[in-house]
């Protein structure tokens, strides 16, 4: 626990998953003097003071963010653009607002457009999570070893960056700097493309005449590679559409090896089949080796 705390009173909009797991290691951490929950939800607020999440709540944003000196916006990146305008008049100048989300580039267009130059604005996306969502699922060590990408304009201001950077350091995150599009561009490859082929896989199972009979054989491999898909069907709606560009390029990619694959199966041809698995299995153990360390 710090001595004394990064922020006097800090405000977040959303307390799911990720703005939940945030209050509870700004409170026990020491961060913040006071946290508020904001959510339009009364049961939710209640189980985030029940849970230690928070330390007062409020339903009505534009009272929630009054007088603090950090806004965390954790809510899905399709409602970012209109939360930010009903709290944006209540913001203290000088404030600093951030956000967890997963697109980078369009919420920091509208944080420009709607800030103005008093609050200043910097964007933030822990890597961390689990499939689950809601208030019930958020976890104090969350951001314990998590990589947290911080985003940076040529407007950011310094003062901004090194307070949210030693934010996120507090709470056991390692902080790496990105331009907002870099990390769109990024995100895609690593995490978007891969929820999307999770959705898909499991839609391609559940096509399937004879489903019922076979989900007994659906463990291992395939649980591994579906996981996923149990994560929140509106917050992935929200990312598929937000960073279309980037995302549309992946799947092209993706449809790509699939023609590939599916040219040596259907000619037979086992030794590119072999070559092509070979040359993937390398690519994994390099993977796996890098998170080892």
């Amino acid at each position: 626990m710090q001595d004394f705390p990064l922020f006097q009173r800090a405000a977040i909009i959303g307390v799911g998953l990720i703005g939940g797991s945030l209050g509870w290691a700004l409170r026990h951490g020491g961060l913040a003097g006071e946290v508020v929950g904001v959510e339009p939800d009364a049961t939710t607020l209640d189980r985030a003071r029940q849970r230690g999440l928070v330390d007062r709540v409020a339903s009505e944003p534009g009272a929630g963010v009054a007088g603090a000196d950090l806004v965390v916006v954790a809510v899905p990146v399709g409602s970012f653009g209109e939360v930010l305008a009903g709290i944006a008049p209540s913001i203290e100048a000088g404030a600093l607002v951030t956000d967890v989300g997963s697109v980078k580039a369009p919420v920091q267009g509208e944080a420009e457009r709607l800030l103005g130059e008093g609050p200043a604005f910097v964007g933030g996306h822990p890597i961390a999570g689990t499939e689950d969502s809601g208030v019930e699922a958020a976890l104090g060590d969350l951001f314990r070893g998590a990589l947290c990408v911080v985003t940076v304009t040529e407007t950011t201001p310094h003062w901004a960056l090194e307070r949210l950077t030693a934010l996120w350091q507090a709470v056991g995150s390692e902080v790496v700097t990105m331009a907002p599009r870099e990390h769109d561009r990024v995100l895609a490859a690593t995490s978007h493309l891969p929820h999307i082929l999770a959705y898909a896989l499991i839609q391609t199972f559940a096509a399937l005449p004879e489903r019922d009979p076979l989900e007994r054989f659906a463990a291992g491999g395939f649980r591994d590679l579906t996981r996923i898909a149990g994560s929140d069907a509106v917050m992935w709606r929200d990312i598929a559409l937000a960073n279309r560009d980037p995302l549309l390029a992946m799947l092209d990619g993706y449809e790509r090896q699939l023609r590939t694959l599916r040219r040596a199966i259907e000619s037979g041809d086992g030794e590119a089949l072999e070559a092509y698995f070979g040359e993937a299995r390398a690519v994994r153990r390099r993977l796996s080796g890098r998170r080892q360390e």
